[in-house]
């Protein structure tokens, strides 16, 4: 899967002025995570299922 034919989307609580932002996109057998500042570097896959595990985690812990 190459990542330039994906469709990448920033992270909601990525904010406007730099730092800490992530991209992800969503493919039929993986889920990327990456750097949006390092568009070309490497992404983290993950499958679907554990990319839904984290983000229900994620959802669910206190901030």
């Amino acid at each position: 899967m190459s990542t330039t034919e994906l469709a990448w989307f920033k992270s909601s609580y990525s904010g406007g002025g730099g730092g800490n932002c992530i991209e992800i996109a969503v493919g039929t057998e993986a889920v990327l995570v990456r750097d949006s500042k390092d568009t070309l570097g490497h992404a983290l896959t993950v499958s679907p299922h554990a990319w839904v595990a984290f983000t229900e985690l994620a959802a669910d812990s206190p901030v």
